[in-house]
């Protein structure tokens, strides 16, 4: 199996050598390559088919899609080569060494039927880890954001990285770059969170560490997504050009820029009755005219033929796959079906262009190029592959560590918790004994494994009941309901089993599944940001036995507990933490592990006023003139740890010390600095641990623009820094700013720094303001574009304690 491949020859002429050959550049040995293709050998390039890896390691099958007409022979498939193998190990349970085993002898079987020798590029879903049975799951996106810990997801990206690599993989479909704008969305457990700052900079992250690892990084879902109307997957977005430009690309700019990016994935989304499929103004004039994107744009599984059978933009298949061509698509996936016979005759007859064919078959061979799959040295399976192991240590340690950073403490009245051993706890709610409260939506056993249960989960995965039960010995249980359904005949004992308790710790919140099968993810959105079925009712009785209440939700959204949620004397915040998540609730719950976590979305109190996050100008907030208030419970950013923390000595100054510098006792008495339209100032505050145990606050930096040509959100994130503090310890957490993060789509439609005052706002959350620093932007509006600064840079110093400490 680890024999050299032959080499393929497929002329004696001189160019045949040139795309060989590894001195040139990539894009020369494409080029070299293309004139030497047939029609068929091309557009083959530009197709993907979903095929699972077979058990005995002998190959892999086609997977029979009822989106796609006909049976597909796989002799057929591969007869002019494949552009794609369409996720090998995540289609059925497969062991990961017979995977490896099945995917090298297809790649084989592929590259001997190509004239050129070329293997297929192989993609795998990896948003919650490499999405194949018995590899580690770790927490899903808005636990990332939760954590506030770029370098950690990075990390995580990069174990993530280096398995799909040994299993031969080299393509991951992650990650999910959407903003979440409406909670009721199934995918929000998708996204990182509302902000795109977030958003972006933890999404540059995890590119970093895939990339790094030798995997291409594709971004999702380019561009839209998450905004439809009502919260519907798929449904049309109504949105205007501000806030596509201004909350939904930033994320997808940092990607590319910070994180080296070299796929996009389109959205399936519809822009004011454009589908993004057929957008030739968003996937190239924007993506790669504006931005300079040079990588490959792959289709979002079946949307070419979206463009015909959903949106009616298209009058057939060829038609289909004309409009995706022209717009910039480079792949279908995940298998072969408008571009394959239907584009092969309308290029024939004159109905498509080669031209468009050929332009996406040079960035599909340059990419596979760059992966060395042309080179002479291939090999089919990989080193080591023998002895794959996708659930190591290692990584088991990662998805820990972040779990433990994603859970956010909400609330903590009286010091409840952390739970002492020697109380009376009892656990009630439905998702209190379930593993899979743990997982979201694509994580392999949520996503593939609940449809081959005799496999087993294929990794270790207790529930909070298990891993609370080993701190808590005497910890009682019941749980009172399901996630849905009317049932209410388990009321009693959960009622039964709180009276009796010294404290209850309630579990309620999601479980995630795909298109209607759970009550969170892809195809699963809700009407209302009620919880699911008759877990309200559940609240309402527990609270009512008087006993103290830790209300813990897991969750792939935030949910409005009504008036609930201020009789609960404890609120525990979850996003679906992973495989060692319950572990991590249980460490937290008990105060083995100080939370550190802050909200990546706000919690919203009730749920009418939808959509909206804490990005709204004024009159999205409350206000006089409507008797709506979306004030949320806890608002984005919040989270609360079991020490304190002093923040004081706020300023700012100018980058290079020669504009002085304001202080927040400055600013009291009218104290306001000059920031240059095109510079840059350093603002900083010292925090102090106050409490008796370690901990880390979360130090967040934000703007506020009281005055602007466009109305403007009350405060938007430009910069935060984690800063882990042991008891009394200090340091100085100093942001350098540049004026690009002042910049907005103005007036006219472009992105400006506009002169005026605005005001740096200091806090442990968007709801709370420790310092407010204002300045005052000078010289005139000045035009910036893709290559302006994206993030602020935050230094975290030892600062001195004061003698009083």
């Amino acid at each position: 199996m680890n024999s050299q491949l032959p080499v393929h020859h497929a002329e004696t002429s001189p160019d045949v050598e040139r795309w060989r050959d590894p001195r040139l550049c990539p894009t020369e040995r494409a080029d070299a390559m293309l004139p030497l293709m047939s029609l068929e050998e091309k557009i083959a390039q530009l197709v993907g088919v979903w095929a699972g890896a077979d058990a005995s390691g002998e190959g892999v099958a086609p997977y029979q899609s009822e989106m796609v007409d006909g049976e597909l022979r796989w002799s057929d498939v591969i007869r002019h080569g494949l552009g794609q193998l369409t996720r090998p190990f995540g289609t059925a349970p497969v062991d990961p060494v017979a995977g490896a085993r099945s995917l090298a002898a297809s790649q084989a079987e592929i590259a001997a039927a190509s004239r050129f020798g070329i293997p297929a590029q192989v993609h795998e879903e990896c948003l919650t880890g490499f999405a194949a049975w018995r590899a580690t799951v770790y927490p899903a996106p808005l636990c990332w954001g939760a954590s506030f810990d770029p370098e950690l997801v990075e990390q995580m990206a990069g174990h993530i990285g280096r398995s799909l690599r040994a299993a031969g993989v080299h393509q991951g479909l992650a990650p999910v770059l959407d903003v979440t704008r409406d909670y009721r969305w199934g995918r929000t457990e998708e996204t990182i969170g509302e902000d795109p700052y977030l958003v972006g900079t933890t999404g540059a992250a995890y590119v970093r560490g895939l990339e790094r690892a030798g995997v291409v990084a594709t971004l999702k879902h380019f561009a839209g997504y998450s905004a439809s109307r009502g919260g519907r997957n798929l449904a049309p977005v109504s949105m205007g050009r501000r806030e596509l430009a201004d909350v939904i690309l930033p994320p997808f700019e940092m990607a590319l820029r910070l994180g080296g990016a070299r796929s996009v994935m389109n959205s399936y989304a519809e822009i004011d009755g454009m589908p993004v499929a057929a957008d030739e103004a968003m996937l190239t004039r924007l993506l790669r005219d504006e931005w300079g994107f040079t990588g490959t744009v792959v289709a979002d599984y079946f949307a070419v033929r979206f463009l015909q059978t959903l949106h009616g933009v298209a009058a057939d298949a060829a038609d289909a796959a004309r409009l995706a061509l022209r717009a910039g698509i480079d792949v279908e996936l995940p298998t072969v079906d408008a571009f394959g016979p239907p584009l092969v005759e309308a290029v024939r007859s004159g109905e498509v262009d080669e031209a468009l064919i050929d332009r996406a078959l040079r960035r599909v061979l340059t990419q596979k190029i760059e992966l060395g799959l042309l080179d002479e040295g291939w090999q089919p399976l990989p080193d080591g592959a023998d002895e794959l192991c996708l659930d190591d240590p290692a990584g088991r340690d990662v998805a820990l560590r972040l779990a433990r950073e994603s859970v956010v403490l909400l609330r903590n009245d009286d010091g409840l918790l952390p739970l002492s051993p020697h109380r009376r706890v009892a656990l009630v709610g439905p998702v209190a004994d379930d593993p899979m409260a743990m997982l979201g939506c694509y994580s392999f056993p949520a996503h593939v494994g609940v449809r081959h249960p005799e496999h087993g989960l294929g990794v270790e995965l207790p529930s909070l009941r298990e891993a609370l039960g080993d701190l808590l010995p005497g910890l009682t249980h019941s749980p009172g309901c399901a996630v849905t359904g009317d049932d209410t005949s388990g009321f009693a004992a959960a009622v039964a089993a709180a009276t009796e308790a010294d404290v209850c710790v309630l579990a309620v919140g999601d479980r995630s599944g795909m298109f209607g099968r759970g009550t969170s993810g892809e195809g699963c959105d809700a009407t209302d940001l009620r919880l699911p079925g008759v877990q309200p009712e559940l609240v309402r009785a527990v609270l009512a036995t008087g006993t103290p209440v830790v209300l813990v939700l897991l969750a792939g959204r935030p949910y409005a507990l009504g008036p609930e949620v201020d009789a609960a004397a404890a609120v525990v915040q979850a996003f679906f933490p992973g495989q060692r998540g319950g572990q991590a609730l249980a460490e937290v719950l008990t105060g083995a592990v100080n939370p550190s976590g802050r909200l990546p979305v706000s919690v919203p109190r009730g749920s009418g006023g939808l959509p909206s996050t804490y990005l709204s100008p004024t009159l999205g907030r409350r206000s006089e003139v409507s008797s709506v208030d979306p004030t949320p419970a806890f608002p984005f950013g919040h989270g609360l740890s079991y020490t304190t923390f002093e923040w004081s000595d706020a300023g700012v100054r100018g980058a290079d010390d020669r504009a002085g510098e304001v202080s927040a006792a400055d600013a009291t008495g009218g104290g306001r600095l000059d920031w240059a339209v095109d510079g840059e100032v350093a603002v900083g505050v010292a925090v102090r641990n106050t409490g008796t145990r370690a901990g880390a606050e979360i130090v967040q930096l934000y703007l506020h623009d009281p005055v602007a040509q466009t109305t403007r959100p009350v405060v938007r994130l430009i910069g935060y820094a984690r800063v882990p503090l042991e008891p009394g310890e200090a340091a100085r957490v100093t942001f350098l700013v540049s004026a690009d993060l002042t910049s907005f789509t103005g007036a006219h439609g472009r992105r400006v720094v506009e002169p005026g005052d605005v005001e740096l706002r200091l806090g442990p959350s968007s709801g709370e303001v420790t310092a407010a620093l204002p300045l005052r932007l000078v010289g005139a509006e000045r035009e910036v574009g893709h290559q302006r600064r994206l993030v602020s840079t935050a230094r975290v110093a030892p600062a001195a304690v004061p003698r009083s400490a």
